[in-house]
C-alpha cells in the first residue's frame, strides 16, 4: 500500500485527516517534527546516555536478539521529557486519545550494524481496548534519530481498520499485509500498540537509534514495570499538569519511592503518590 505522510513543514497538520488515516491504519507517520536543532540535540543526548551509561547492565541492557535498550532514561537523561511533552507531538497524542495521557514508558533503543538472516518477529504489545473509538487503550511514539530506509533496520506495521475484524497474526499479514516505516532522522511514528508491528532487522553497515515512549489513559493502569519516574516529575515538579503526566505511577516507581523517601517528606509523599 502507498503510505501518506503528514508533514508540520507549514507549522501546523490537519488533525482531522491524521484522524481519518489511523482510523483506517492504526498508525500515522509525521514529518519535520522537530527542528535540525532539535534533532542535532536529541541525538548527541541519546549518545551520551549511551556512552556514559552503555556498560551499566541496569540501564542499558540486551532486549531480544538485535537491540539494546535503556528504559530508565527519565533517570539517566531527563532532558527527554521535553521530547515527550513536545508541543509538537503532544496534543497529536492527546488528540487520538480522546483526552489527557499519561506517561507510561520510555526507552532509548539502539540496534547495530548487521550480517546475519534478516528477522521479523510481529506481534502486539496489549490486546485492543475496544471501548475506545480507536480500540486504543496505549499509543506508541516512535522517533528516529537516524535514517530509515531499504538499506538500514526498520520498524514495520501491519495496517488494522477500526472497522475489520482483529485477527490472528497469519490471517492479519494475509489480510492487509506489511508496511516499512521510513523516514529520515526526526521522523515520527504514532501507533496503537495493539496493532501488529515488529522491528525489521536487515543485513546492513548502519546502526538505529530511537526513542520510543508509550502513552496511556489516566483512569487505566499502568503499562508496564519497566520505566522508573523521577520523583522530581511525579512527586516534586512545581507545575500540577507535569505532576498528573507523569502520575500514573507504576509498582517499580513506588516501591524505590517508598525505599528513598525522607521522614521529612514521609507523609506528604504517602498522601500524594499513593492516594
Amino acid at each position: 500500500m502507498s503510505v501518506t505522510t503528514f508533514s508540520f513543514a507549514d507549522g501546523v497538520v490537519n488533525t482531522q485527516e491524521i484522524l481519518s488515516y489511523f482510523q483506517e491504519n492504526g498508525f500515522v507517520i509525521l514529518e519535520e517534527v522537530l527542528t535540525s536543532d532539535e534533532i542535532k540535540y536529541y541525538i548527541d543526548l541519546f549518545d551520551q546516555d549511551r556512552q556514559k551509561w552503555g556498560d551499566l547492565a541496569v540501564l542499558w541492557h540486551p532486549f531480544g536478539e538485535y537491540q539494546t535498550r535503556n528504559c530508565h532514561a527519565l533517570v539517566s537523561s531527563p532532558e527527554f521529557d521535553k521530547l515527550l511533552r513536545h508541543e509538537n507531538i503532544l496534543p497529536v497524542i492527546e488528540f487520538l486519545m480522546g483526552g489527557k495521557t499519561c506517561f507510561s514508558e520510555l526507552c532509548l533503543r539502539h540496534m547495530t550494524p548487521y550480517n546475519g538472516e534478516p528477522n521479523q518477529s510481529f506481534h502486539r504489545d496489549r490486546p485492543h481496548w475496544e471501548e475506545h473509538p480507536l480500540r486504543m487503550d496505549y499509543v506508541q511514539l516512535m522517533v528516529y534519530l537516524t535514517n530509515v530506509n531499504q538499506e538500514t533496520h526498520c520498524f514495520s506495521i501491519s495496517p488494522e481498520s477500526v472497522n475489520t475484524p482483529i485477527l490472528d497474526t497469519a490471517d492479519q499479514l494475509d489480510r492487509n499485509g506489511i508496511v516499512d516505516c521510513h523516514g529520515v532522522a526526526g521522523t515520527v511514528v504514532l501507533f496503537n500498540n495493539a496493532v501488529l508491528h515488529t522491528a525489521t532487522v536487515r543485513v546492513t553497515k548502519h546502526e538505529r537509534k530511537t526513542v520510543q515512549a508509550y502513552y496511556g489513559h489516566r483512569s487505566r493502569p499502568f503499562l508496564s514495570n519497566c520505566s522508573i519516574i523521577p520523583p522530581k516529575f511525579c512527586y516534586y515538579h512545581p507545575d500540577q499538569e507535569t505532576r498528573d503526566f507523569y502520575g500514573n505511577l507504576n509498582d517499580t516507581t513506588r516501591m524505590f519511592l517508598s525505599a528513598f523517601k525522607s521522614e521529612q517528606d514521609e507523609s506528604k509523599i504517602f498522601e500524594s503518590v499513593y492516594a
